[in-house]
């Protein structure tokens, strides 16, 4: 024992002051590595990843509960229920308002060399354009087939071209949507293409009406009519509108609305037209038809949006923001009709809670995206690209936002177990808006503000505390060397007092036969 204490002793004292200058500054490069990795992890992912492997991998092989154990099914049938609304939020929903990838999104990338549509939210789209204009019986119409076959294609210019050959064939309406969504560099001529597929359309439209009830193969056709049919008036009316025919758009939207009410299938309800309705009648300043408007979409048994909470929260401003004062509310308190449009934008924050940097001009905008994630920074994007100029129409509504929309989250209970007028907020929005947004150019906001993770932090002191060590050694190699040495020396006193408990109880015998072995 004595043995073993004496060449401890010994190895110590041989150790130069250069051993501890390379010992801590190895030490302070690797846990440097490690946090630049872990940084960066952090910021890609939202997660840290030595967590995520301990989570998945180390914690099954240390006798962590099996998720499929009865138990632990059990115990997640309570969770199951609260997160189901959840998992429903996190839904993706097309952009009511998504703009032409020809006359708007292809020219802001010759413009700037950036892409603004990301591959899966094109995916997305992709999908959606074989739900809306596809239909089991294509085959039976050479025209039908060809774009059947395009709307998979994901080559632009592949696309383009099965266009031109459906139109070659006959006039085709779902190959002139094609044109006009992705060949047209124009609003202008994307509406003359559109003209003509509506064109098109009525005719296709108006043969299948007459068969529909003669087999489920008619019906398909039909449904595929009038998808395409909603589909080609819904875009005329977005053309209208940016070509500043605001009356006509308005009044097209209107048709529209009426003829989803009346018909029943359930594809035309993710149009969303009400939200394209709300937005023009806001350029108009007809806000009594807004209101109208609200009274019908804004109920509880509806999905809320953005849209129709910040659009409530905008009517309500509008009758007292231009007198609102906040010294003076302060002074007096907040009148009922003040109290209710404070109650408004709570509301309409708590919802989204992205909206506001973006209407407040605190953060920039960038082009939507063609689909959208309800209660995220996709939504928000998309709302405020169109919105921002109404609220700074009304005067002082950016005013009385900026003095109340973050009150909102003094009553929001954290963590978020429970929302205070909504269902808790999701967590996965993050994940999904980073697969809609071009996260190269743009940094999406994320609610509510992730800490950073522990072993972040603990890497970060452990870093900076090597490094320090090694500069010290570097500058006092002779006073850190006896530094190191009591250091080593107290650390290893414990084992030494136990080591010679041991001894003294143990029969020498016995220790010495140990010793051997």
């Amino acid at each position: 024992m004595f043995g073993t204490e004496s060449s401890l002793s010994m190895f110590l004292n041989t150790l130069t002051p250069k051993f501890y200058v390379a010992l801590t500054g190895t030490s302070s490069l690797i846990s440097g590595l490690i946090l630049i990795f872990e940084w960066w992890y952090f910021r890609k992912y939202g997660t840290s990843f030595i967590e995520q492997v301990s989570v998945s991998h180390l914690r099954p092989l240390l006798g962590g509960v099996d998720s499929n154990s009865p138990s632990s099914s059990n115990a997640s049938n309570g969770e199951a229920d609260s997160s189901r609304q959840s998992v429903s939020e996190c839904k993706v929903w097309r952009n009511p308002l998504n703009l032409f990838r020809g006359a708007e999104y292809n020219r802001y990338t010759w413009v700037t060399g950036r892409e603004p549509l990301t591959y899966y939210d094109m995916n997305l789209s992709a999908q959606d354009h074989q739900t809306f204009f596809t239909c089991d019986s294509d085959h039976l119409r050479p025209a039908d087939a060809i774009m059947q076959k395009a709307w998979r294609e994901r080559n632009p210019q592949a696309r383009i071209s099965a266009a031109h050959e459906a139109l070659e064939l006959e006039d085709c309406a779902t190959a002139y949507i094609l044109l006009a969504e992705e060949e047209a560099t124009t609003i202008m001529e994307a509406e003359r293409l559109f003209k003509q597929a509506l064109k098109a359309g009525e005719g296709c439209y108006r043969r299948t009406q007459q068969l529909q009830h003669h087999g489920t193969q008619y019906e398909a056709q039909h449904r595929r009519d009038t998808n395409v049919l909603v589909y080609i008036k819904r875009r005329l009316a977005m053309c209208s509108r940016k070509l500043g025919r605001t009356r006509e758009a308005v009044k097209m939207m209107r048709d529209l609305c009426v003829f989803q009410l009346m018909k029943e299938f359930p594809l035309l309800s993710m149009f969303n037209i009400h939200e394209n309705l709300l937005e023009s009648l806001l350029e108009l300043q007809n806000y009594a038809d807004v209101q109208a408007v609200l009274a019908k979409y804004d109920d509880i048994s509806l999905p809320k949006s953005a849209t129709i909470c910040y659009t409530a929260a905008l009517l309500k401003a509008r009758a007292v923001s231009d007198k609102f004062s906040p010294e003076a509310a302060s002074r007096r308190g907040l009148s009922t009709a003040e109290m209710n449009a404070v109650e408004a934008i709570h509301r309409a924050v708590e919802f989204n809670p992205h909206v506001p940097k973006y209407l407040l001009e605190m953060k920039s905008l960038i082009l939507p995206p063609e689909h959208i994630l309800k209660r995220g920074d996709s939504e928000a994007i998309a709302y405020a690209f169109f919105h921002l100029q109404h609220w700074k129409r009304v005067e002082g509504a950016l005013n009385l936002l900026h003095c109340t929309w973050e009150g909102t989250f003094r009553m929001i209970p954290y963590p978020l177990e429970k929302g205070h007028l909504f269902y808790p907020y999701p967590i996965c929005t993050e994940t999904a808006d980073r697969e809609l947004l071009p996260t190269v150019f743009h940094e999406v906001s994320v609610y509510p503000k992730k800490e950073l993770p522990f072993f972040i932090l603990f890497t970060a002191g452990l870093c900076s505390f090597t490094a320090m060590l090694a500069l010290l050694t570097h500058q006092f190699p002779e006073l850190m060397g006896v530094f190191a040495k009591a250091f080593l020396s107290t650390l290893f006193a414990p084992l030494n007092f136990i080591m010679e408990k041991v001894e003294s109880i143990l029969p020498s015998s016995l220790w010495h036969q140990l010793t051997r072995i």
